[in-house]
């Protein structure tokens, strides 16, 4: 299969509505070619004009581990060309930036999550590009999550640099697609137009959206792996917890765990709780001890995740319920555990992490109930995925 970069380089009838203009690139470690040809040289090679590069949270290099650390533009030390951080100073670009070129190429790899920020930042590009009268081209990339839909709708008024707009938290569409929606949602006047992939199956296995042909390269520094992209809309939560989820070691946001509790026993609750919630994984008990972050230094037991191999069931896994089920174990069996933790995310100051993160607070109100039934959020969350399926539906291309 090809992706959008490769099927541009491969056409020269593709790129001859970029000749003798000036081409900016947004870009992250991912952006690379069949053969893992950064997308930056590949398209200088191609001859285009590139003036500009645009780089999202993590940075263009990809050089920053954790949330909230910016990164600064800087001058391409090869090129010569303008470096601009959408991850600094600004997360919007500035007008100076976009006064630096006519068209932009957005070539992210994305994890088909709604707090993933490059969803966010590829919103904040089209909505600069349709006030200052520039073109968006988006070069698309496989969701590894692949089609399906999890987790609550984004409430009004709950909008952040981790919650572009009305989405669950498993979006299942690609960033060409999400483009489109973006701008019927919003109503953006902006020239738009995608380019392709060829050849992409979401709904086969065995990667069910990630092709086996492509080698896997972090989009950002903790999404190691294809089991990663596939547990992310439920691990992400971890990083409103005081439940580590991973940061620190070789295997990120892939299981969750702490000193104070025996993750046998959590994985025994999770499963007493709701064992529909756990389908299309293997839960493994585990220990580790981070390096960095949340409990640094500490033996803390942990329960992995494994959406992979033999025991993966790309339909009937549902990991933002499976960590759901995670917490309510938690809260269960450990009920002074301070789970929810309490420190500004993503800018946003005046909430709890974890309902930022979910984009309002039904989650954790859940969790906190006792009285509340699996078959309470589960119904408040199949509600919101029907719809989102049947809102999608007309900007899906493949």
């Amino acid at each position: 299969m090809k992706f959008g970069i490769d099927r541009l380089l491969a056409d020269p009838e593709l790129r001859k509505p970029l000749e003798g203009r000036r081409v900016a690139l947004l870009a992250h470690p991912a952006s690379v070619t069949q053969d893992l040809t950064h997308s930056l040289d590949a398209l200088v090679a191609s001859g285009l004009n590139l003036s500009a590069v645009f780089g999202p949270q993590h940075g263009v290099r990809g050089d920053l581990q954790d949330n909230m650390m910016e990164s600064p533009d800087f001058t391409d030390p090869i090129y010569g060309m303008p470096v601009f951080s959408l991850y600094g100073e600004v997360r919007r670009p500035t007008g100076q930036s976009m006064q630096t070129f006519d068209v932009i190429l957005i070539d992210l790899q994305d994890l088909g999550c709604r707090i993933y920020t490059y969803v966010t930042t590829l919103l904040y590009m089209l909505e600069a590009a349709a006030a200052h009268g520039k073109e968006v081209w988006v070069l698309d990339r496989p969701n590894p999550a692949g089609r399906p839909v999890e987790g609550l709708t984004l409430l009004p008024g709950w909008e952040s640099f981790v919650g572009a707009g009305p989405m669950p938290m498993r979006h299942g569409m690609t960033l060409g697609e999400m483009g489109a929606w973006f701008i019927d949602r919003f109503g953006l006047d902006v020239a738009y137009r995608v380019i392709e992939m060829e050849g992409w199956e979401p709904e086969t296995g065995p990667g069910f959206g990630w092709p086996d042909s492509r080698v896997w390269i972090n989009p950002s520094p903790n999404a190691a792996n294809l089991n990663m992209a596939r547990a992310y809309a439920g691990t992400v939560m971890l990083e409103g917890t005081m439940l580590s989820e991973g940061r620190g070691t070789t295997r990120p946001l892939e299981l969750f765990g702490a000193p104070d509790i025996d993750a046998r026993a959590v994985i025994a609750e999770m499963q007493r709780i709701a064992p529909e919630w756990l389908a299309g994984c293997r839960l493994r008990d585990m220990w580790f001890q981070p390096t960095f972050h949340k409990h640094q230094g500490e033996l803390c037991s942990g329960v992995f995740i494994h959406a992979e191999g033999p025991d993966y069931g790309h339909a009937a896994f549902r990991p933002w319920r499976l960590q759901a089920a995670g917490f309510r174990a938690v809260r269960t069996l450990y009920p002074e555990f301070g789970l929810w933790r309490d420190f500004p995310y993503e800018y946003v100051f005046d909430k709890l992490a974890i309902d930022v993160i979910n984009g309002g607070p039904a989650l954790r109100e859940w969790v906190d109930d006792p009285a509340a039934a699996p078959g309470d959020l589960d119904a408040m969350a199949r509600a919101d995925e029907d719809a989102w399926y049947q809102e999608r539906l007309p900007f899906l291309r493949y």
